[in-house]
């Protein structure tokens, strides 16, 4: 049974976190889902609903997957040393990393991704990319994957990228399978995004 760690930070965005989990828990994977945070005090998401993280960063560091959300929290965690560090180790060794919205921006802070292409919310493009530099960022893009790094652009994209990921490790069949389980339409194409020219970034 391969494990994934899913992080929280007090504001994270709750369709960031709880649609990727919504596509990752299928029972047909079988990934025991880990919630993570920085302590074991329940921490409460943009919308001021509380989660009860089931482990915290001085626990574990060692898990198969990895799943980064955003909300617009992220850019103030990218400040706490802790935070950064967790996710360094915790990805390094990870089979498979996802980061969405604004996550990819956390993610981006860790010195991961550059050299590397990745895509975060259009809303936010062009107030948040500078914060990594060398990150390739890509303008126009429902999410990217480069290597075992999945980032995706606002909110709903998480979705796609997570079945993009289950996609790749567990075969186009069984995550269209998830998606049609959960009623839901998946953009499988991952240079679909309208909201890149409302955005202006194209």
């Amino acid at each position: 049974m391969k494990t994934l760690a899913a992080l929280v930070f007090p504001g994270f965005q709750t369709l960031d976190f709880f649609g990727p989990i919504e596509m990752l828990g299928d029972p047909a994977y079988e990934l025991k889902i880990t919630t993570v945070a920085k302590s074991h005090t329940p921490v409460p998401s943009r919308h001021r609903q509380h989660i009860v993280p089931d482990t915290c960063f001085a626990d574990k560091t060692d898990y198969d997957l990895l799943l980064i959300p955003g909300g617009d929290a992220a850019l103030a965690e990218g400040e706490d040393a802790e935070m950064l560090e967790w996710i360094r180790a915790v990805a390094t060794n990870a089979e498979c990393v996802m980061a969405v919205c604004t996550g990819t921006i956390l993610l981006g802070l860790t010195g991961l991704l550059d050299g590397r292409r990745a895509t975060t919310n259009k809303l936010d493009f062009l107030q948040t990319v500078h914060l990594a530099p060398s990150v390739e960022w890509v303008k126009q893009a429902r999410w990217v994957e480069d290597g075992k790094y999945f980032t995706s652009s606002g909110v709903s994209a998480g979705m796609d990228m997570a079945l993009a990921a289950l996609a790749k490790l567990y075969g186009n069949d069984k995550a269209a399978e998830t998606a049609y389980g959960t009623e839901y339409i998946w953009n499988n194409d991952a240079g679909h995004d309208p909201f890149a020219k409302r955005a202006g970034l194209i």
